[in-house]
């Protein structure tokens, strides 16, 4: 006996009701949880951060913002690790609406931040960028090649080092009919 195509599929294949809305609630489920993961930032608690308190306003007036607690961020120009702390020298950036610093804006001038412990030079690299929330405790002398440089200093209670955006390592999503890793 033939049957026709309704009643295969009727008779192998039943379906319920609610099939499509279970897996598109699942699959809304799990794009929310991929995107939450990949979309974190830094939390960084700045309700006590002046930002009116510049680099070059500290370097300018260090006696006036000495204990101000700022968010500076730039890029990492170099790491030194000392006795107790390490020092980061970085060129500052004004910072987005996510803390991170925006290289492709009008640079802020030099700064040292300086965090208590170890920080391994070869993560906190020349070219990475940094955001750091901290107080300012003045300024030290150095030098920038042949000339001298006077740093405004942030003491730093929170580092953050961004993750490369193009890296090598980096999980990237392409959106289209589905979600790819490359």
């Amino acid at each position: 006996m033939r049957t026709t195509p309704e009643k295969t599929r009727s008779t192998t294949w039943p379906r319920h009701p609610n099939t499509g809305r279970r897996a598109a609630m699942a699959a809304a489920a799990l794009l929310g949880l991929a995107l939450g993961g990949c979309a974190s930032t830094p939390a960084f608690d700045t309700k006590q951060v002046d930002r009116s308190v510049t680099p070059s306003a500290a370097k300018a007036h260090p006696a006036q913002v000495r204990g101000k607690t700022v968010l500076w961020g730039g890029v990492i120009i170099a790491t030194t690790n000392l006795k107790q702390t390490t020092q980061l020298e970085v060129l500052a950036y004004p910072l987005d609406s996510d803390e991170r610093p925006d290289p492709g804006a009008k640079p802020l001038g030099r700064v040292l931040i300086e965090k208590s412990g170890y920080l391994e030079p070869v993560d906190y690299a020349q070219g990475r960028l940094v955001t750091a929330l901290g107080s300012v405790q003045g300024t030290k002398d150095g030098r920038v090649g042949q000339s001298s440089y006077t740093y405004p200093v942030l003491q730093a209670k929170q580092v953050y080092l961004w993750p490369r955006r193009g890296g090598e390592t980096q999980t990237r999503f392409h959106f289209g009919i589905g979600v790819i890793f490359h």
